[in-house]
């Protein structure tokens, strides 16, 4: 089988969900169910983990899901450690997304402090799954330091642009040995297929799913377009040419 793998679990999904800007829990049910993902990432702020008909905990179940807290909203490493060690207490989850975005208008991850606190969460025993720009020499500092994963983002966080920052992304991919997830960006089904015909390992979605006009049916569409474009990545993609080729021969068939 064609597992992902992360820290000491194997996901037979590829795409991984968002449950942000849905309209109501039961559209933000059917998406997950339709996306047949596995994990599935809540911004720990949003959780209340003490509340029994909190909408996350009652449709994110063990039995069902892998429940991915992120630290969203944290502005520095020590209030996204904080966050996880919260999210840790409550869940007994090892699993934390990395989010440290200092700038709320832009939510553009800091390099610095994000590596500061993937360091010191990685010394605590977490999995840590750090949000990043599309930066080689840090994804693979992070790598170095036990990080399980790494999120370089496609584009700005629900821009739906796709992914702006191809070259980049390549040689991440190129360098690391452990799980490329492209996170954030991604508007369409098209932009995920892509994702995994470069050689990412997962994507994450949440926008073009939560805010499209069928969420369902759009799950739906990324789902087969991870596949697609996994299968088309080990497949062996044919090399591009700058002239054209002819499939067929074209001399002697007349003769």
């Amino acid at each position: 089988m064609d597992h992902l793998t992360l820290g000491n679990q194997n996901f037979s999904s590829r795409l991984l969900l968002g449950t942000g800007k849905f309209s109501s829990p039961e559209t933000m049910e059917k998406a997950i169910i339709a996306s047949e993902s596995e994990i599935i990432t809540v911004a720990v702020r949003r959780v209340d983990f003490k509340q029994e008909k909190d909408p996350f905990t009652q449709i994110i179940t063990p039995d069902k899901y892998s429940f991915l807290p992120n630290t969203s909203g944290a502005r520095t490493a020590i209030e996204a450690i904080r966050c996880a060690e919260i999210a840790r207490s409550l869940s007994g989850n090892d699993f934390v997304k990395l989010e440290v975005t200092p700038e709320q208008n832009h939510l553009m991850p800091d390099p610095i402090e994000t590596l500061e606190a993937a360091k010191q969460l990685v010394k605590l025993g977490f999995h840590v799954l750090p949000y990043i720009h599309a930066d080689p020499i840090l994804a693979k500092m992070l790598e170095d330091i036990g990080c399980a994963a790494v999120m370089p983002l496609g584009s700005p966080i629900g821009s739906n642009q796709g992914i702006q920052t191809e070259t980049f992304i390549k040689i991440i991919i190129e360098q690391a040995s452990i799980p490329v997830i492209i996170d954030a960006g991604l508007g369409a089904p098209s932009h995920a297929s892509k994702a995994m015909e470069l050689g990412a390992d997962a994507v994450l979605v949440n926008t073009a799913i939560a805010t499209a006009t069928q969420p369902e049916e759009m799950a739906t569409a990324f789902k087969l377009a991870t596949i697609a474009g996994r299968k088309a990545f080990l497949s062996g993609l044919a090399p591009e040419k700058i002239s054209a080729e002819a499939s067929s021969p074209l001399t002697g068939f007349l003769e």
